[in-house]
């Protein structure tokens, strides 16, 4: 492996570590703990996580958040360049978001079978009708992401 590339595959690892941070705020909130930050040129644009319970809102997903908070700090919902971090393959919803906001990359943890439109259930992302073409690279620390949902979800349902 190429220096560039390892380095490249540790930073993804540390940024997918800020990300888990960020989903156990959703845990901690009574929410499903996902967790996504945006980060252009090393810097952090913006964070979220889970929050659709807590704000009584369907797209309050970890990634929207993220984005939202991006745009935001940039002064414009085009984030060209950005990579977006998430502990959970997006849904189809936060798709259609990443491609609308111009994300070069998505980098996520667990996989979603039921609902991932990242590659497992749909490809959105990958789709050759997608509105612009995003990099995408899954499972980067997989098990620890996939466990923290799973113990969610064992706790839950005690």
């Amino acid at each position: 492996m190429t220096t560039m590339k390892a380095q490249h595959v540790e930073a993804d690892a540390s940024w997918m570590r800020h990300a888990l941070a960020l989903a156990a705020r959703a845990e901690a909130e009574g929410e499903v703990p996902v967790g996504a930050l945006v980060v252009r040129h090393e810097e952090v644009l913006g964070e979220g996580w889970n929050r659709p319970i807590t704000a009584h809102d369907p797209s309050a997903h970890a990634e929207i958040n993220a984005l939202r908070a991006a745009a935001s700090l940039a002064g414009n919902y085009r984030l060209d360049g950005a990579t977006l971090y998430v502990t959970l393959e997006p849904c189809v919803m936060c798709a259609g978001a990443i491609q609308h906001a111009r994300i070069a990359r998505v980098v996520f943890g667990a996989y979603d079978p039921r609902a991932g439109a990242a590659g497992s259930r749909f490809a959105v992302l990958q789709s050759p009708h997608a509105l612009r073409h995003v990099t995408v690279r899954g499972g980067v620390l997989q098990d620890v992401c996939g466990a923290a949902l799973r113990q969610f979800f064992v706790r839950r349902r005690r």
